[in-house]
């Protein structure tokens, strides 16, 4: 049966749902391995009992948090060469598309980054320029390291009693990443925007004003998202951007207020299963991917549709 390695994806010792996400696109293939690198190991291990893991391994003999992706791709690349795995699934995320890249030269393998889907075959599909074209690829060379895009699927929950064992390795530091300083990421109340199942953006029609958004993203659960308009405007930390510059999401929902989506914006949301669209302009090129739209200002959209979810919570 084949097997499919599948790395654990954390912050701060809670296990993301990219994780289950990986884990259920690994069942496709065979049985799925679940690999830590982290110190949180004690913490994580417990957690993947929810998820479609057959086994976990733990790295054990390296401070992960202290050399960062180097180690990582090192202690993943020992793995492979261990267990000959058919293929690598990590989240792909910045850190994660790291990890792979450095772990496809050290296992001198082939790479596919931003994947969509994969079937059982390992043929990956990834929407590119922009969402206009969709692309079936496979490695053709080594094992195939593939990383792939949060919220392409839903995530099979149950229970599971994994086996796990303990992996020694070790690290040289010899292609170690230069870290100046480290520190937890700061989490906020909302969802983290790569993970959200729901996304409200606000764009360059919010004149700097993302209360409407932020007040209709915390009556839906959602997480809040920005424009590169926005962000180079200096309204919303660059941290939030989607985009081809910024972070790609594929939530089950996005809704757009203010954004006139542009081909840049629409290469990081386009892969959203449901689009909503609110903008005065009737010709905004965000209408051409939406699934609903809204032609109105978004100060006066935005709010009744906040007290609407409101009102039908309470």
């Amino acid at each position: 049966m084949s097997e499919v390695i599948i790395l654990v994806d954390s912050v701060a010792g809670k296990v993301s749902k990219a994780t289950a996400e990986l884990a259920t696109f690994g069942k496709k293939v065979g049985s799925v391995t679940a690999v830590i690198c982290s110190s949180d190991s004690a913490a994580l291990l417990p957690q993947l009992s929810t998820m479609a893991i057959d086994k976990v391994i733990t790295c054990t003999g390296v401070d992960f948090e202290k050399h960062s992706t180097g180690a990582t791709a090192a202690a993943l690349a020992e793995v492979v060469n261990s267990i000959k795995p058919s293929a690598v699934l990590i989240a792909s995320t910045a850190r994660g598309k790291e990890i792979a890249g450095r772990l496809a030269v050290r296992c001198e393998s082939g790479i596919i980054t931003d994947a969509i889907d994969l079937d059982a075959d390992l043929i990956t599909t990834q929407s590119v320029f922009g969402g206009s074209t969709t692309v079936h690829s496979s490695v053709t060379h080594g094992t195939p390291i593939i990383t792939i895009r949060g919220n392409s699927i839903e995530a099979i929950v149950g229970s599971s009693t994994p086996t796990h064992e303990d992996f020694p390795v070790s690290y040289d530091g010899a292609d170690k990443a230069v870290v100046s300083s480290l520190a937890p990421a700061v989490k906020g109340g909302r969802p983290e925007l790569t993970e959200a199942s729901i996304i409200v953006s606000g764009g360059k029609g919010t004149d700097g004003n993302f209360a409407p958004v932020e007040s209709l993203a915390d009556a839906l659960g959602a997480a809040v998202g920005a424009s590169r308009a926005a962000t180079d405007a200096g309204w919303y930390p660059h941290s939030f951007q989607v985009g081809q510059t910024g972070k790609t999401v594929s939530p089950q929902l996005y809704i757009a207020a203010g954004i006139s989506g542009a081909i840049q914006h629409r290469a990081g949301m386009q892969t959203s299963k449901t689009i909503v669209a609110v903008n005065k302009d009737a010709d905004a090129p965000i209408f051409d991917v939406a699934d609903f739209g809204v032609i109105g200002d978004l100060f006066a959209v935005l709010p009744q549709v906040t007290e609407a979810v409101t009102a039908k919570k309470g």
